[in-house]
């Protein structure tokens, strides 16, 4: 199905997964806004293309969502076609003995109710065409709760994973499906939050933020009577046990 024309919205798409998927909508004929919480790496990502739309977001703030969605609605005629919830963060301190009451708030807000605020202001702008796709950019962590991933991001993904197949049963008499992408390993900024950063050898050997991005698109270019649930990516040399 041709992605020409539809309207999508990605949040989180200034940097890394989200960025690539951004301009891999772009590259198949849909009307993309970006949104994220730095304007210089949305103006980053807006200079490369001028049919990218941008605007800043906290998707833990509620507010701030519903302003986006507000914008959303009046720049795409009070249609979506496709939202993608890639906003994600981690702390480095990660362990249940060293993660924060405070940084087990951020990461759960950020990554988990940042996702429902984006559906919950999203769906509206479906729901009346009977119609639409929620791509929710999760991670292996929500699959397996390995230490690696640490305490409150693994229990934030597990959150997006429930919170994914919960609207889908929802909203699906509504010809809204969603879907949830579980990445392993992806080389992205994300990275540098690790208590030991990845060495330039092991981020050469783990997925690209294209393959993600690829994927994605796959999904949105079936036709609406198709549905992912969800899918599974990973790089060959990363475990899944």
């Amino acid at each position: 199905m041709s992605l020409s024309g539809q309207h999508a919205l990605v949040i989180g798409g200034g940097t890394g997964m989200g960025e690539a998927i951004s301009l891999g909508l772009v590259e198949e004929g849909a009307k993309v806004a970006v949104a994220g919480r730095r304007q210089e790496k949305l103006e980053s990502i807006a200079a490369k293309s001028k049919n990218i739309l941008i605007h800043t977001v906290d998707v833990g703030d509620r507010p701030s969502v519903k302003a986006l969605f507000d914008w959303a609605s009046q720049t795409f005629d009070r249609r979506l076609d496709l939202l993608v919830n890639c906003a994600g963060i981690n702390v480095p301190k990660r362990s249940m003995s060293e993660l924060s009451p405070e940084d087990w708030d951020k990461v759960l807000n950020i990554n988990a109710t940042g996702a429902f605020n984006c559906m919950h202001y999203g769906l509206p702008l479906m729901r009346p065409h009977k119609n639409g796709l929620v791509i929710n950019i999760s991670s292996t962590s929500g699959k397996r709760a390995a230490p690696l991933g640490g305490v409150s991001y693994n229990a934030s993904k597990f959150a997006m994973d429930a919170l994914g197949t919960s609207a889908n049963e929802d909203e699906r008499e509504n010809g809204i499906r969603v879907t949830t992408i579980f990445p392993g390993e992806v080389d992205t900024p994300i990275l540098d939050d690790r208590p030991t950063p990845p060495s330039a050898e092991h981020r050469a050997k783990i997925l690209k933020p294209k393959d993600i991005a690829d994927m994605t698109i796959a999904i949105a270019k079936l036709p609406p009577l198709a549905h992912v649930p969800e899918l599974i990516i990973k790089p060959i040399g990363q475990s899944f046990i």
